[in-house]
């Protein structure tokens, strides 16, 4: 049978069907960083196959900073002057119906922030900026910037060195207001700049500042006396105070961590008890949970919101479910890592990958797998050295190839 004549046009209508068809699969990737204690290094494992992937050589034993996008880790090195950016090759594409996942190898991106002692790295909205303690000095960048391998930055000063904190908050930047009086304690407010550095309105009061976090819309500082908590005000910021509530025993948190699903704050309160924060709740904003032995470290879980964890010096780790307020399992992992002694000894570290939770061993050279959803072992992994700060990047998402 002969075919009917088509025209070049025709048969380049007719025929695109065949070779360029794109095939999509879903992936899950999830990726763990971990920065030894004694050794200036990152190692790169995939969580899922349990190899290491990459290390990557640093100036000194870093603490670690994931960005929310999960693109970017950063590791901050406060001795040696520097924060150093890490692409951690896994970018996800939100397109409503499905997401697209890219994967790619880890590399430094090139971008290094260099001042004299930088310590808290806080991102809001793209934007991070590093408090450098040496200097009272905020540098800030956007992710795109660290990812095209930038280290231009912005600069907005404090009045004195300090150990402080910057926020990149839309048009302003929220900073740390110094102690006047004893340069070397912990601030006492909030200052609020606009982009040529001009305050605008009064400095919130907060006494020994430190610790802050966000969940959802809402970003807080905590205080000697509770929380400062921010919200997008007409213009401008807007800054109310959430004093502690009476009936709570002396204390303060100094480290908060914010929930992600559900609208939280969870923060440390003395050596042995953690405090769940709602700074929306007409009433009991603030609820203690005690734990059996003092607190190491603790973390949230983003893949399930009612959920964190916290990990005990009698090397138990704890699953907190967050909306009743108490601890629902328990699970010893590893031998006491006592808190007595030094603050940054080698003691374990927390961090959630899909359906593991992840605790560091780094007297053991391992990190320890733990089923979330039965909360039973699910293996080990071993990791040279002495494996302390983690952070974990992952998600599940749709990848096109083409024939």
């Amino acid at each position: 049978m002969r075919l009917p004549f088509l025209s070049t046009a025709a048969l380049a209508l007719a025929l695109p069907l065949q070779p360029a068809a794109s095939l999509a699969a879903d992936l899950s990737a999830w990726r763990l960083f971990v920065a030894d204690r004694a050794e200036p290094k990152v190692t790169v494992v995939d969580a899922l196959a349990g190899t290491i992937l990459d290390t990557f050589t640093l100036r000194e034993p870093a603490s670690l900073v994931r960005s929310e996008s999960g693109r970017t880790v950063f590791a901050v090195q406060g001795d040696a002057g520097v924060v150093t950016a890490i692409a951690s090759g896994i970018s996800f594409e939100d397109h409503g119906d499905h997401g697209d996942i890219d994967v790619e190898a880890p590399k430094l991106t090139g971008t290094e922030l260099s001042g004299r002692k930088p310590s808290h790295l806080v991102e809001h909205d793209g934007a991070f900026a590093a408090f450098f303690d040496g200097e009272g000095v905020a540098r800030i960048i956007s992710e795109k910037a660290v990812l095209g391998g930038s280290s231009d930055v912005s600069e907005v000063s404090t009045a004195a060195p300090q150990h402080g904190v910057a926020v990149a908050y839309g048009a302003h930047v929220l900073l740390s207001e110094p102690n006047a009086e004893k340069p070397d304690a912990l601030p006492v407010g909030i200052r609020t700049v606009d982009a040529k550095g001009v305050q605008v309105g009064d400095v919130a009061a907060c006494p020994d500042l430190h610790g802050e976090a966000s969940s959802g819309n809402l970003l807080v500082f905590a205080c000697a006396t509770g929380l400062l908590v921010v919200t997008h005000g007409d213009g401008a910021p807007q800054i109310r105070h959430l004093p502690y509530a009476d009936g709570l025993p002396e204390g303060k948190a100094t480290t908060l961590l914010g929930g992600r699903g559900l609208q939280y704050f969870l923060g440390n309160y003395g050596p042995d008890k953690v405090v769940l924060i709602d700074p929306t709740a007409d009433k009991d904003a603030f609820r203690l949970v005690d734990l059996p032995m003092r607190r190491v470290h603790f973390a949230v879980d983003s893949v399930r919101p009612r959920f964190a964890y916290v990990f005990t010096e009698d090397g138990q780790l704890h699953q907190l479910d967050v909306v009743a307020g108490r601890i629902a399992n328990s699970l010893k992992l590893t031998e006491p890592y006592s808190m007595d002694g030094h603050w940054n000894d080698p003691r374990p570290r927390i961090a959630v990958a899909g359906d593991h939770v992840v605790v560091t061993d780094p007297l053991q050279g391992k990190l320890h797998l733990v089923d979330a959803a039965s909360f039973a072992r699910a293996g080990e992994i071993a990791v040279p050295g002495k494996p302390y700060n983690i952070v974990s990047v992952g998600c599940s998402g749709r990848i096109h190839e083409t024939e």
